[in-house]
């Protein structure tokens, strides 16, 4: 299958990008993201850390998929001095050449985890949790639309090409519920629903921010017949057979369906609050400061990207 495709190309201990072959994150390594070519996510993070910290009652400070530390050094950064001091930031990361990254960017000012459940063991339960580009990361099954019904895309690797595959169980999505015509091709992260349920029960108290590229199912893939995969390397975008080129060199991605984190969140959070990234940073920003006013732009990433903001019951 597509899932177990890009899980290997991506998590492999030994060949995986994630594992071995990322070089870094910004205009010199692999891709780029919105907090390392701007401070004003970090702002808007703090901001949103501080509230939350004193809502909950909690010291603990977790930041799942930290990259190479930026956010997080920004984050500490911008937090009010007294909380600052009294915060204990966590951070999980499976990626031994990020966390070596991070270890030099933030020092003793961290204690690493390999998952959720670890932090969450240290926090107590308790904890004020963010990602930032985390969702697009886990390896997603493909679908496309036939005359017959839906069928599950795989992966023939000699010769390289793409195939159909018998298909009788569909997972749990709200893609599914949408009117697609033929040949609509569509994602769904269940590997990130099935990591959630490892640890959500573990989790106490707190809140929790989503950040990443995507929407909600009914805008997903508007004009996007293809679906949402591709891949990066070096920046270079690339789609169809391409994302199969390099396995194990590049990153491979694809939009996040916010109804359905939303959806799989119903057991242990009712209280949410979903907004596009411009609107979420936008306080923080300076619109004289280029960088801040790209971020922002909803024709750019501020609205490319969501932020879904859930708070534990």
């Amino acid at each position: 299958s597509f899932e177990k495709f890009m899980d290997r190309a991506l998590h492999d201990p030994q060949t995986g990008y994630y594992s071995r072959r990322i070089s870094g994150v910004g205009r010199r390594g692999d891709f780029t993201t919105a907090p390392t070519i701007s401070e004003a996510p970090a702002r808007a993070i703090a901001s949103w850390a501080a509230t939350a910290l004193k809502e909950t009652g909690t010291r603990h400070l977790i930041e799942i998929g930290p990259g190479e530390g930026k956010l997080a050094s920004g984050v500490l950064k911008y937090l009010p001095l007294l909380l600052r001091w009294r915060v204990q930031l966590h951070l999980v990361e499976t990626s031994a050449p990020l966390t070596e990254i991070q270890r030099k960017n933030l020092g003793s000012r961290a204690i690493w985890h390999r998952n959720p459940a670890d932090a969450l063991a240290a926090a107590g339960g308790k904890a004020v949790i963010w990602s930032n580009e985390l969702v697009d990361a886990f390896p997603v099954r493909r679908f496309e639309k036939t005359s017959d019904g839906w069928r599950e895309i795989g992966v023939s690797l000699n010769p390289l090409t793409e195939v159909l595959l018998p298909t009788t169980d569909l997972p749990s999505s709200s893609s599914f519920s949408e009117i697609h015509p033929t040949g609509q091709r569509i994602e769904v992260h269940e590997s990130h629903h099935s990591w959630l349920a490892e640890w959500l029960p573990l989790w106490k108290a707190g809140r929790m921010l989503t950040i990443d590229y995507g929407s909600t199912a009914d805008r997903l893939y508007h004009r996007r017949p293809k679906g949402t995969v591709r891949s990066y390397l070096f920046q270079q975008r690339g789609e169809g057979l391409a994302v199969y080129e390099n396995p194990g060199r590049q990153d491979i991605t694809a939009d996040v369906n916010f109804t359905d984190l939303i959806d799989q969140a119903s057991g242990w959070s009712s209280d949410h609050r979903l907004q596009t990234f411009g609107e979420f940073v936008k306080p923080f920003a300076n619109p004289k400061i280029e960088a801040d006013a790209y971020l922002t732009k909803e024709e750019g990433p501020g609205g490319a990207f969501l932020v879904l903001d859930q708070k534990r019951n």
